[in-house]
């Protein structure tokens, strides 16, 4: 560890700036730390295509949604229909979602009752929020209501403040 000797806030060695005063720390840890420039590499665009940093959207017609919800231990399985909805149960609301999120502390998160669909389509699917009340988040973006978001394989969403991440299996 590196000791910062302006506010003496400790950072892990080869750390070039101070995390919580801004302090430069290079040459701290008793080596001498080159700040090189980033290399130029050459442009090719057929090397772009074959590196994706996402996973597939590609879905078969066999495979299952595995969807890890934070804080909770065990996933929850589901085989998608054309549209699966996605919400909490009320007892005082005829409508009841296909995948209900009520035993993963729907109501203090914010989840709506009708909050969010997932349809398939051929060998794709994709998130749609259905006008709820706190929000429908792929990867950190919120999604406009009613306008389908292509959904992939290792995806964060975010239904109000309950967060998952869904795998294809």
């Amino acid at each position: 560890m590196i000791k910062c000797p302006r506010c003496g806030h400790e950072e892990r060695e080869g750390v070039l700036y101070c995390l919580e005063c801004g302090q430069g720390l290079q040459g701290l840890d008793d080596r001498t730390v080159a700040v090189l420039p980033t290399k130029r590499l050459e442009a090719n665009p057929n090397d772009l295509a074959s590196k994706a940093t996402w996973g597939t959207a590609r879905f078969g017609q066999d495979a299952f949604i595995v969807i890890h919800i934070r804080d909770v231990s065990e996933p929850v399985v589901v085989k998608p229909g054309e549209k699966t909805i996605i919400g909490r149960s009320d007892v005082t609301s005829p409508h009841k979602p296909d995948l209900d999120l009520t035993p993963f502390g729907a109501v203090e998160k914010g989840v709506s009752r009708i909050h969010a669909a997932i349809c398939r389509s051929d060998d794709i699917l994709t998130l749609v929020d259905m006008g709820s009340s706190n929000g429908t988040h792929l990867n950190g973006q919120r999604l406009v209501p009613d306008q389908p978001r292509i959904l992939r394989d290792g995806d964060e969403i975010r239904l109000g403040k309950l967060v998952a991440h869904i795998y294809f299996k």
